[in-house]
């Protein structure tokens, strides 16, 4: 996981101003596919999580220069925080994600598949963690490598795995292939969106192997309807 800054190039802002202008005169072509996985609404899921149970001892920023206003919150099975989407393409090199791509590229993932090789964002829906710090040890509350998460965004929900830790005071990011089923822009410089999305971490859980997404949805669709029923 890298930091993502706020701040653009001018050269950056130009191309975005120029993609949004073909943008306004074109019909949109894009056509995500639907991430309303599993048999449990977004609806249902963010009906359980209007409140928040703190339990770190502090709170994260979502960037490096915003304030710290998000917090880890806890549920009857799982745990929640509300934040943004920044990018991961970490992992795995491929057309989609490398040094030429991302340019905060590293070729390894905090966790592995199951023949030893990092993850590979542009196609696994993985979650980035914060590494362990003093405002929350992820291990403590029972998040580990290959844990089911449940990501919610604009009505649809996308089942992912946790797959990488980052730094220690920022959250709010998952892999390009999680982005790209919620339908938000996937592209690891540019992309992202600044808020509204929920992340629910379900509590000792793990998807074996790792890479198997079908797998990842399974299980999660199994653990949201429990915590539909407990919460």
């Amino acid at each position: 996981m890298r930091t993502r800054t706020l701040t653009l190039s001018a050269a950056a802002c130009a191309a975005l101003l120029a993609t949004a202008t073909l943008a306004a005169g074109a019909s949109a072509t894009a056509n995500p596919r639907s991430a309303q996985e599993g048999s449990v609404s977004a609806a249902a899921l963010l009906a359980k999580v209007t409140s928040c149970s703190q339990i770190s001892s502090g709170k994260y920023r979502t960037d490096e220069e915003t304030s710290a206003t998000v917090p880890v919150c806890g549920k009857n099975g799982a745990v929640f925080w509300k934040a943004d989407m920044d990018i991961d393409c970490d992992g795995q090199v491929t057309a989609k994600c490398n040094g030429d791509t991302d340019p905060w590229f590293q070729d390894d993932t905090a966790f592995h598949q199951s023949n030893g090789k990092a993850l590979r964002a542009d196609s696994l829906p993985y979650v980035v963690v914060p590494s362990t710090s003093s405002i929350w040890k992820y291990t403590s509350s029972g998040i580990k490598g290959g844990g089911v998460v449940a990501v919610i965004y604009n009505g649809k929900v996308e089942y992912a795995v946790v797959g990488d830790t980052g730094p220690t005071q920022i959250i709010g990011e998952a892999s390009y292939a999680t982005a790209s089923a919620l339908g938000i822009d996937p592209d690891p410089e540019t992309g992202g969106t600044d808020s509204g999305v929920t992340y629910i971490l379900f509590k000792n859980a793990q998807v074996s192997p790792i890479e198997s997404h079908s797998a990842a949805v399974s299980l999660g669709d199994s653990l949201a309807r429990q915590f539909i029923q407990n919460n």
